[in-house]
Order: structure tokens, then sequence, then C-alpha cells
């Protein structure tokens, strides 16, 4: 029963992090979507990784558009500062936003139909701009709001509920990112948290545009055979580049590891990324062999998950912009407008 208010008392026993907030306090109101919908297992993620991160949730800013995928903002980290913007329009107001105030950590929710049908220029150029956020296309090949039509993103071949096959090229958000110079990029399933919890910690502590295109099943259109977005059909042919681990500067944490290649990433804030590579040739550094990679999986029928592409030293908007450390939305009038002889000595280099 969906209409019910989520009740507000937590057991005393809930494990706690060190702000003193439990998973609960991560959470947002009851779902409405459907029973057993991949997003919602994107939003227990979500949750997770906030509190193991143990990030203040009033110091996150998540945004989205339209869709079910756009819905899933009020299913989590509900004493976040929330905005449900227009169709295909999140990135924009998203950017904007980031640049009023840089202080504040940016999750921006999309879906298929959101970000690769209406919103496909605002995706691209929120990504070439290098916004420091953390974009998550939560993709299901269908547009579930509308009864089940075929998206952007559904793969050439693939079969509708009703049996119609899908005759167009889908269209390939990882591999738009990594050429539109994306500096996180990852897939991962709505059905292996494993995976997905830490790439969302890795990407939330990534110093500039991170990206991860989640396929997350529709259990009332696209999940029958015939679905290349279905649950089955992505576990037979699911091909994990890497096993991830996040690893926070606090305390030390050791770990043993089967045998395999290990490399670790330390990011900018001390944090590392330690993955296992499932393929030894498979390079996280390299953007080129990152995109061959992508192709020569698909054209065998595989679907890559796992972290594809990081660059070890990001920058993002403010630092190409070089914009204020301090954010905008704190500067007063005397700083933001600097009277008229500013802008005459500016004309006049322009003459």
């Amino acid at each position: 029963m969906t209409f019910m208010a989520k009740p507000k008392l937590h057991h005393p026993d809930l494990q706690k992090n060190s702000l003193g907030y439990t998973r609960r306090d991560y959470e947002g109101t009851i779902s409405t979507l459907c029973a057993g919908c991949g997003h919602d297992s994107i939003s227990a993620a979500i949750v997770r990784a906030c509190f193991e991160l143990e990030l203040p949730p009033h110091r996150i800013a998540k945004l989205s558009g339209i869709g079910c995928s756009s819905k899933t903002p009020t299913y989590f980290l509900g004493a976040s500062h929330g905005f449900n913007s227009v169709h295909g329009r999140m990135p924009s107001v998203l950017t904007g936003a980031n640049l009023a105030n840089r202080d504040l950590i940016y999750l921006g929710v999309s879906g298929d139909g959101d970000s690769a049908s209406i919103g496909l220029g605002q995706f691209a150029h929120a990504l070439r701009r290098g916004v420091n956020m953390v974009y998550i296309v939560e993709n299901n090949g269908v547009y579930g709001l509308t009864k089940g039509q075929f998206s952007a993103t559904s793969d050439k071949g693939a079969k509708s509920k009703r049996g119609a096959p899908n005759n167009d090229e889908p269209i390939n958000l990882v591999g738009m990112a990594l050429q539109l110079g994306a500096t996180f990029v990852a897939r991962s399933f709505s059905g292996d948290k494993a995976q997905l919890v830490p790439l969302i910690e890795a990407a939330l502590k990534h110093p500039g545009a991170a990206f991860i295109d989640c396929i997350s099943p529709c259990v009332a259109f696209n999940n029958h055979e015939g679905s290349t977005k279905s649950f089955d059909y992505v576990r037979e042919h699911n091909s994990a580049v890497n096993y991830l681990d996040f690893i926070t500067t606090k305390p030390e944490i050791t770990a043993e590891y089967e045998p395999g290649t290990v490399q670790t990433i330390t990011q900018h804030d001390g944090s590392m990324l330690r993955f296992r590579k499932l393929d030894s040739d498979y390079d996280v550094n390299d953007r080129i062999a990152a995109m061959t990679y992508m192709q020569e999986r698909q054209a065998a029928g595989e679907i890559v998950t796992g972290l594809l592409f990081i660059d070890p030293n990001p920058q993002d908007l403010h630092l190409h912009l070089k914009t204020s450390a301090q954010p905008l939305n704190g500067l007063q009038e005397d700083a933001l407008v600097p009277g008229s002889a500013a802008l005459a000595k500016i004309n006049a280099g322009l003459r």
C-alpha cells in the first residue's frame, strides 16, 4: 500500500555512522513504482553508498527530469535538496545550481528517454563541460510511463512485450560519455548491488563529470523473453571487467584478493578505488582502449559492466571557467557587480 506514509520511528539498534545517522535517515518516502522495479534497487544502492560514505544529507542536491526514473529521488535522501525539472532538462538545471554553489554534492538521476531522446543534447553538453556531478541513467530501454514503447537505447532486434521487433540502432550512452570527455565512466546492473554500490561511492567522491549507465529492467513492459534489458538476459550476458572496492581514508582497511591483477587508484581526497581486473589487458585509464573494448564485446553479444574509464587527473567546469573558490551564492554585491569602471575597462579592451 504505497499511499501509506513511512513510519518515522527507528529501531534503537540500527547501525549508525559517525554522523549519528542510520540508513533510514538516507531514505525517502515509500516507492510508488511497480513491485520489483530495478529502479528501486538503484535507490537502495544510493542510500547505502551515502550512508557508508557518511555524507551529510543536507549537503547533497538531487535533480531529475521526467519519467519513472526521475520519480526515484523522492524515494531516497529525503533530507537533501531536490529539484524535479522538465523532460530532458535536468543537466541544465544541475549545471546552473553547481555554478551557483560548488560546495554541494550533485546527483543527477535520469532515464533512457529523459537523456537519450529529448534530453540528448543536454546530456552531451553537461558531460563535455565537465560539470562536477554524478549522472546516473536508469536504463530500461522502454517508455514505462507511456506503456512500453521502445526508447532510443533499445537494442536493434529486441522484441517488445507484444512481439514487435525494434529496427533502429540503439544510442550507446556509455560510448557517448567516453567520446564527450567524461572523466569517470561506468556501467552496472540494478541486480548487482555488490558492483553498483562501490561504483556509486567512487563516483560521489570523483572531482569531475562521473557517468553511470545502470541497466534497470522494467518489470511491467521489458522483462520478457526477447528483451535485451530483462533480468535474465543481462545476467546471462553480463561481462564484468573488474570487481570493485571503494576505500575511504578514515579507518585503515585491509583485504585479501583472489589471485589476479590488482590495481589501486588514489583520488584527490585520498580515498582509493581498488579493483581486481578480470581481463589482464583491460586498462581503465585508457579512454580509446575502453571504447574499442566496448565495441568488441558488444559485437560478441556481451554487456560490459564495471568501471570502464577513470581519468586520474580530472578537471571540472569551475577550473575551466576560473570561478571563485567561494560559492557564487555567497558573494556580496560588491564582488558580483564591480561597477561601471570595471565595465568601461572591459569594453576598452574589446575595441
